[in-house]
């Protein structure tokens, strides 16, 4: 079976256990991953997440910050708290 079809054939229940695997670097049955399954599980996870997932719920996904102009009020705002140090002897 090629990757493609794989990926293709996980199922919610094994990309949970996956997920939950890399978390704890154990299987459910207690064995310790090894670095070459935990490569694999997060190669799938990712995989799985790109087919079947919106991208606000991928695994680490950053919501884009609301963009703001130079020299909008809330950093006007910010500058007007800022003092400058004064060093004394």
């Amino acid at each position: 079976m090629d990757y493609q079809k794989l990926v293709a054939s996980l199922t919610p229940e094994i990309y949970h256990s996956f997920k939950r695997a890399i978390e704890l670097g154990k299987w459910p049955d207690g064995r310790v991953l090894t670095l070459e399954q935990k490569q694999s599980c997060i190669q799938a996870v990712i995989a799985y997440e790109h087919l079947h997932l919106p991208k606000e719920q991928h695994s680490g996904y950053i919501p884009p910050k609301p963009h703001t102009h130079c020299g909008s009020e809330g950093d006007e705002l910010d500058h007007e708290q800022e003092k400058p140090i004064k060093w004394q002897h």
